[in-house]
């Protein structure tokens, strides 16, 4: 079992970002901002950077070389020594490996803090990797990370603890081209429009509006770059809402933030895509809380703490919902590492319900110090 850290030093914390998913540009620019608001007096940092060909590698400790910058996407560069994690039982010391060199030691780490976005990072890969080094994580497990990345195994487990899920199919591997006629004819089942989605990515990549079935082809195309499942989603007529979950201490259960809306106000983005996201923040807006009756406000929020707790979440997650026209809540997905960003829901709720951005990580890094290792 991995160490706590001691009376005579502060704990250590691995801030770990980059990774090999289309999401290791805002893996970067969500570590600028934890490593620029977290607790210097309280916590040592040690940033680590996974390059897109897998490699861990030392990197920076400057939140201005990972931040988005006039549109420019950070990168992680694979080189300098390269880290290796600790695996034998009681060894939580960090080991950087440069070419012809004797090993050196980093110390030991008390805390990963893994900033990752997609598959290879959010998806229970790293968490069990990081579970096989007996290390504490800020997090969802590995169980809980897998279901929140593959949002056709999500809608199973929320739909069986009685959450409302919207209307969908799944278009495994090579069933499209295969069988175009048979997809199209479930997708027609739905009505239009239509959401095509890559069944394990994020920040909106890959996503289509489809109005018109002729555009099924592309859609499909378009998300398969990302991931050769889809999941394609009937449109709902509701307004979409997110709120933010932040995991209890001493078995109490988690808490929900104010809910907010998004609110797409430039014409050049049909729904709420990547670019909407991160690159034009003049072109939505924020409203927290969110226009809503208190009732259906508290209802949100209970949505959100038990899709958290339905698929077994700590830490911290972000859910979405729709809340139709008649104020039914109808869960969207669940994120089990959401972004960081200037320009990111997560912690922005937090704030305007009363947890500032550096309390906010301090709270996760306690929560991730204060749970076992192993079987829990």
């Amino acid at each position: 079992m991995s160490s706590q850290p001691t009376p005579e030093r502060k704990p250590r914390v691995l801030v770990l970002f980059g990774g090999r998913s289309g999401e290791h540009p805002i893996s970067c620019v969500t570590a600028a901002g934890v490593l620029r608001a977290i607790d210097r007096e309280k916590y040592d940092v040690l940033p680590v950077g996974i390059a897109r060909d897998g490699r861990w590698v030392l990197v920076a400790d400057d939140p201005d070389q990972w931040k988005l910058d006039d549109g420019r996407l950070p990168e992680v560069e694979a080189v300098g020594g390269e880290v290796v994690l600790p695996f034998a039982d009681g060894d939580a010391v960090l080991r950087v490996l440069d070419p012809h060199q004797v090993p050196r030691e980093l110390g030991e780490i008390d805390v990963v803090f893994p900033v990752l976005h997609g598959p290879f990072g959010e998806d229970g890969t790293l968490q069990g990797m990081l579970e096989l080094a007996d290390l504490r994580y800020v997090g969802p497990g590995v169980l809980a990370s897998a279901i929140g990345m593959d949002k056709h195994f999500m809608k199973l487990v929320l739909a069986g603890h009685d959450l409302a899920v919207g209307p969908y199919t799944v278009v495994r591997p090579g069933q499209f081209e295969r069988d175009p006629a048979e997809v199209t004819a479930r997708v027609a089942a739905l009505g239009l429009p239509v959401f095509v989605k890559p069944a394990r990515a994020g920040s909106s990549l890959g996503i289509s509006k489809v109005d018109d079935l002729a555009d099924l082809p592309a859609a499909i195309a378009a998300a398969h770059e990302h991931d050769p499942k889809l999941v394609i989603e009937a449109g709902i007529v509701g307004r979409e809402i997110e709120c933010a979950v932040l995991g209890g201490r001493a078995g109490e259960r988690a808490r929900a933030s104010l809910p907010g809306e998004i609110v797409v106000t430039s014409r050049e983005h049909a729904f709420y895509d990547f670019e909407a996201k991160y690159l034009d923040e003049a072109g939505v807006e924020l409203s927290c809380p969110a226009e809503l009756p208190e009732d259906v406000i508290r209802e949100v929020q209970d949505v959100a703490v038990r899709t958290f707790e339905a698929v077994e979440a700590e830490g911290l997650s972000r859910v979405d919902v729709f809340v139709t026209p008649d104020h039914r809540v109808i869960v969207n997905e669940i994120n089990t590492m959401p972004g960081f960003t200037p320009f990111s829901m997560y912690p922005r709720m937090w704030e305007r319900s009363g947890i500032a951005y550096p309390a906010l990580i301090d709270e996760l890094v306690g929560l991730a110090l204060a749970r076992p290792t192993g079987l829990r």
